[in-house]
């Protein structure tokens, strides 16, 4: 049980961390150009799809599909509870600064980022026959298919 949720708590940090690295790189490298601001929350967006398209590709493999939604959700939730409410005060701001339309615009962008990279990493794995159902089902047929027919007398 630790070592699940140790694997989570370190995902959720981990997401975390990459938001804050991306706001202090428009804070002390960008302060006032909006442009270059835009393109590294792109880039942070695209690093975190691209973490977790990873790990739904690894997890899914050897995880069913209801723990590894579970692990997954949590980790998405704490990591953006951090990223709303912590990760502005590490730039001197406040979570509510500019406002609850851009509050909530986070809350959006982030769960779209993170839905698509789970999405795709989940999908390939599907594509690919290897997640944790497809290999459960491959075992059940190589199972059948290599026991004895029993003859039947009459």
């Amino acid at each position: 049980m630790r070592e699940r949720w140790g694997a989570v708590g370190v995902l959720a940090a981990a997401l975390f961390v990459v938001n804050a690295v991306a706001r202090l790189v428009i804070k002390f490298g960008f302060p006032d150009d909006d442009t270059a601001a835009d393109r590294v929350t792109l880039a942070m967006f695209l690093v975190i799809g691209l973490i977790l398209a990873v790990l739904a590709f690894r997890w899914g493999s050897d995880r069913p599909t209801g723990r590894l939604a579970g692990d997954l959700a949590a980790a998405i939730g704490v990591a953006l509870a951090l990223t709303l409410f912590v990760g502005p005060l590490l730039v001197g701001k406040s979570p509510f600064a500019d406002g609850a339309g851009t509050f909530f615009a986070q809350i959006w962008l982030y769960l779209a980022a993170t839905a698509a990279g789970v999405l795709v990493g989940y999908l390939t794995l599907t594509a690919l026959g290897r997640d944790f159902r497809s290999r459960q089902l491959k075992r059940y047929a190589e199972l059948k298919a290599t026991k004895p027919r029993k003859v039947v007398r009459r």
